[in-house]
């Protein structure tokens, strides 16, 4: 079996980064990842000193290529569960259509993401990560000045039409599931954004052709140039699961994540968790930051292990004399 000092799970900035530091320390890394991040539909991550608008894609390479330079390793694969063991964890990996391998390590690091949940509204889903947003910070300067609709699903309508509205005069709330209160109603119009009533039925544009709008249930077409969704944001790991740790609802309602403490650590020695698997609201340059912090305070644990070890074994050497 394969043994490292630490398995990353997640390949993503927080993975990455995480586990660049600890091969910058000579820890012997593996990051699995199952090549499917997050923000890939997106054309650039934002809100990244010295790396703005950057394709996710391409800063990943970069970061693997990184990594590769300091002796770290990376595998294409999914991790489907992990067990504790008196040396550490073993990790298992998806190997091919109905096997799998195992690898061991001292420490383990989790950073295996998020996933986004949309509305069941047809059109939504192949749009995402471009004509259909989430975030202002993320995606608000390349839609500014246009026509936006909010679609309205849970207490986070308001919140967001008020920041989107710094970005355009053209904001509209569609209340689909959700209608606006009548303080939250009150808000919206004290800042001129429209709230348009009505069951949302689909986004309507052509196939590979720009946005159109959305059709009402009453047959309505509202015209507009990006669609603004809060999507319920998911982290769910069978590695975590098998390990003991539970989701649990985050204090926002905005979705489940695994709690974890300063630098990411967990309930379990050993076992650190980073960027959106713990904190689901973490741009790319969080995650990365907080990737590393978790690496490095993990390469601090094995040290602080290895010195329990040595005088253990120094004092016992002591005793036989």
């Amino acid at each position: 079996m394969e043994t490292y000092d630490v398995v990353v799970v997640g390949g993503g900035p927080a993975g990455l980064s995480g586990a660049i530091a600890l091969a910058r320390s000579r820890r012997s890394v593996l990051v699995v990842d199952a090549g499917n991040p997050r923000n890939a539909p997106a054309e650039g991550a934002h809100n990244l000193l010295g790396r703005e608008g950057v394709p996710p894609r391409e800063l990943l390479a970069t970061g693997r290529d990184e990594l590769a330079s300091y002796g770290g390793h990376v595998r294409h694969t999914e991790a489907i569960g992990a067990r504790r063991t008196d040396d550490g964890f073993v990790v298992t990996l998806a190997d091919g259509p109905g096997s799998s391998r195992e690898v061991a390590s001292r420490g383990l690091l989790v950073t295996s993401g998020l996933v986004d949940e949309l509305p069941d509204v047809p059109g939504l889903a192949e749009r995402w990560g471009h004509e259909v947003l989430h975030c202002p910070f993320c995606h608000g300067w390349e839609v500014r000045d246009q026509r936006i609709g909010v679609l309205s699903t849970g207490p986070m309508t308001t919140h967001q039409a008020l920041l989107f509205g710094q970005l355009s005069d053209r904001v509209v709330v569609l209340a689909h599931t959700a209608p606006p209160s009548a303080e939250d109603r009150a808000s919206l119009d004290a800042m001129g954004v429209e709230v348009v009533d009505g069951r949302v039925t689909e986004v309507v544009g052509e196939d590979g052709g720009p946005l159109g709008g959305v059709r009402l249930a009453d047959g309505t077409v509202v015209g507009l140039d990006a669609v603004v969704v809060a999507s319920r944001l998911v982290a769910a790991s069978p590695v975590l699961a098998d390990l003991g740790l539970e989701a649990v609802d985050h204090p926002s309602g905005a979705g489940v994540h695994y709690p974890s403490e300063m630098a990411g650590s967990t309930s379990v020695p050993l076992l650190r968790l980073a960027g959106n698997v713990t904190d689901l609201m973490a741009q790319v340059g969080a995650s990365a930051a907080a990737g590393m912090m978790a690496g490095a305070a993990l390469h601090g644990e094995l040290i602080q292990a290895d010195l329990a070890a040595r005088l253990a074994a120094r004092a016992e050497a002591v005793a036989t004399r």
